[in-house]
């Protein structure tokens, strides 16, 4: 069992559900993000998903584009992203990290594949969410990745229907990413009442946690919307805050309160 089978085997027993807490490596700088990650777990957050920087990320709205235009303009890159990851193991070895982004910086670094599988997994990288590569290319990035021992895990939308639904779940491991909203990160509201039935159709088809995202700003939106999944990721909301130059303490209390609210859901 990789660690994010681990967290979602514990919550269950728990009876729990599970907060995931997106923010970009390197934003607003290294330092500053690097104490913001490690500050996440003890503000209640469950799964870490860590942006690698691009220039066209393309599924993201402009507050998560800001903060990838930020982060390159300090240097950041996928090899000082997974340098992030390695730091925080130092002093977390059981909070899973997954690593979001776009297939561009991979297949464009030296080694390819191979090499990056090897490095994210040294890293102490869990999984990967890779949100341009479609089922059809399975063989170029999540087989392998599954085959070094990292979950692959793929998004579902609202147009995703039941004939697309199983070739997305096929492969996917560790969780299903539900994207509440037609659109990009940052965008319209989600809402439970709408999303209840397409987690209970993505649950039945990939025997799977499913986890919500997109359109979740406020600790109330994350109750509302824990309460009809296996969990809800926040990002957008929390990027805002660290663009807009709120102290960490500031930024990791904001986190607490939408992790209790999705604890509560």
């Amino acid at each position: 069992m990789t660690r994010i089978d681990q967290k979602f085997a514990a919550l269950k027993a728990e009876n729990r559900k599970a907060f995931v807490a997106y923010i970009m490596a390197g934003d607003p700088d290294r330092d500053t993000s690097a104490e913001i990650l490690a500050g996440l777990p003890g503000a209640g957050v469950d799964i870490i998903e860590l942006g690698m920087p691009f220039t066209d990320p393309m599924a993201d709205g402009p507050t998560i584009e800001a903060a990838g235009h930020r982060a390159l303009a300090g240097g950041a890159s996928v090899d000082t992203t997974l340098d992030m990851a390695r730091a925080f193991r130092e002093h977390d070895a059981e909070t899973p990290i997954v690593l979001m982004g776009y297939y561009n910086p991979i297949y464009g670094r030296k080694g390819g594949v191979e090499q990056f599988l090897q490095d994210v997994t040294e890293a102490g990288i869990d999984g990967l969410i890779i949100v341009d590569l479609p089922p059809e290319e399975d063989a170029e990035l999540c087989i392998p990745a599954q085959e070094a021992g990292l979950n692959f895990i793929r998004l579902a939308t609202p147009t995703t229907d039941d004939k697309r639904l199983p070739a997305v779940v096929a492969n996917t491991s560790g969780f299903v990413y539900y994207v509440s909203v037609t659109g990009i990160t940052g965008g319209a509201a989600a809402n439970a009442e709408t999303v209840a039935p397409e987690v209970a159709r993505i649950q039945n088809a990939a025997d799977l946690p499913v986890v919500v995202g997109f359109g979740i700003s406020t600790p109330e939106a994350a109750e509302a919307i824990a309460g009809v999944a296996d969990g809800c990721v926040v990002g957008s909301a929390i990027v805002k805050k660290i663009g807009a130059g709120e102290p960490v303490a500031d930024v990791l209390d904001f986190v607490r309160r939408l992790a209790d609210g999705a604890h509560r859901g």
